[in-house]
């Protein structure tokens, strides 16, 4: 009988845990706090340790410290099971659909969860809405706080679900060759969170790692836009700020009124937009397509820098009606939140459905974001009218032009038919 694998000898953290404990606990480095969360994947602290850090986190506050937040999350994506980044860029290349000033790229869609709203799974149906014009990384685990998670839905597809086991670090170019979608699981590619989870279950409350999901996309490297909604407005700021800190240029943050961690259907929702703008103290050549631009000086400004814009939006915004919560808060299971969004694909839902409409915002933000809504012409395919809606709205977006996409998403079948791809291609590597 084979004997249990010796667990590795544990390292102390004592000193950092007593620095924490301080008054001084706000001058701690960024990088040392992630040197020590880093150590819980390879399963190298106690877990006496492993609480007291967790805890110091979230009495201090370091746990909303954007620089804590994005040193740790790329602690978090370095300790991930690593994907071929030079094989998937190739097939991104390949098969990203540029439009506007979507360049092609993955995106996401995703929410930090404990919201305790418990509403249909928007995040999810929104990415498969959106994989009809872009490439699609969804980030997602089962569900933690709500009663039905991205995965559990997706599991209780019928007739034939994806497998969602089937999309690993090894497989995900592959996948990508045959569809625009891919939902990366996260215990597939987040091993080393097994050695925090009983050490979670038993502090029952929300620690640093409930705000790094969102962070830690495997292909974080890769992604060119996404939409993260929060669950409460004070962290929308500091969500936006990490992106920034991690190298971001292309996201929205979004927490509805009701500390609703998605675009509220039933009224205001707060934003915060990461754009790019020219940097004024930028001293090379005025022509971005000048690639002989060179310096020696590493301090040098950069062409661009990244801002950040704050703004709300309504549903009018959207060109759509408001909806109260208690429309969209089925609070169901996921075989029955599967089945509303197989009715949406099929079109069986009516038009102003208030769910049909709560993703439609959803959709359009990622839209907008990603760059798509900037085209001047529109040929999507077969259904589109080629009437882009060049209103714009708060924050200068075209909302209603990002309705207008994933309306065309939903009735010329694109939609499911992503979907479609995703469940074939899992299945096709036989893992059950």
């Amino acid at each position: 009988m084979a004997s249990e694998p010796t667990p590795p000898p544990t390292v102390s953290i004592s000193p950092l845990l007593a620095a924490l404990a301080g008054p001084s606990s706000h001058q701690l480095p960024a990088d040392e706090i992630a040197s020590a969360l880093a150590l819980i994947f390879d399963n190298r602290l106690s877990p006496v340790q492993c609480s007291s850090l967790l805890t110091l986190l979230h009495v201090t506050k370091q746990d909303h410290n954007p620089l804590v937040i994005a040193k740790c999350a790329s602690a978090m994506r370095s300790a991930a099971a690593q994907v071929d980044h030079a094989a998937l860029r190739e097939v991104v290349r390949r098969r990203g659909r540029k439009e506007g000033s979507y360049r092609g790229g993955l995106c996401d869609i995703v929410g930090t969860g404990g919201d305790g709203h418990s509403t249909f799974n928007v995040s999810t149906t929104a990415s498969i809405l959106a994989s009809s014009l872009l490439l699609l990384s969804k980030h997602g685990n089962r569900a933690s706080s709500s009663t039905s998670g991205s995965a559990d839905l997706l599991q209780s597809i019928t007739p034939r679900g994806p497998v969602i086991e089937a999309v690993t670090a090894t497989t995900l170019p592959a996948i990508y060759e045959m569809t625009n979608y891919a939902f990366l699981f996260a215990p597939k590619f987040h091993p080393g969170m097994r050695h925090v989870a009983p050490v979670r279950k038993d502090l029952g409350f929300r620690t640093i790692f409930n705000l790094l999901g969102p962070l830690a996309n495997p292909v974080e490297g890769m992604l060119e836009a996404r939409v993260v909604g929060v669950a409460h407005r004070a962290l929308g700021p500091v969500f936006a700020e990490a992106l920034r800190l991690s190298g971001a240029k292309k996201a929205l943050v979004v927490c509805g009124a009701e500390d609703l961690d998605e675009i509220s259907c039933a009224g205001v929702t707060y934003c915060w937009r990461l754009v790019e703008r020219p940097n004024p103290a930028f001293r090379g050549s005025e022509n971005e397509q000048d690639d002989e631009y060179t310096t020696s000086d590493e301090e040098a400004a950069p062409r661009r820098i990244v801002a950040i814009e704050a703004f709300e939006l309504q549903p009018a915004d959207f060109g759509l009606a408001a909806h109260n919560l208690a429309e969209v808060l089925p609070g169901k299971m996921p075989r029955e939140n599967a089945e509303t969004l197989m009715r949406l694909l099929r079109k069986e839902l009516p038009r102003e459905d208030p769910v049909v409409h709560f993703v439609l915002m959803n959709t359009a933000a990622l839209f907008v974001v990603a760059g798509v809504c900037e085209a001047e012409e529109s040929e999507m395919g077969e259904g589109d009218d080629g009437r882009v809606v060049e209103e714009r709205g708060p924050g200068g977006g075209r909302w209603k032009e990002g309705v207008r996409r994933a309306r065309w998403a939903i009735e010329s079948g694109e939609a499911l038919k992503a979907l479609e791809g995703y469940v074939e291609v899992t299945n096709s590597f036989g893992i059950r």
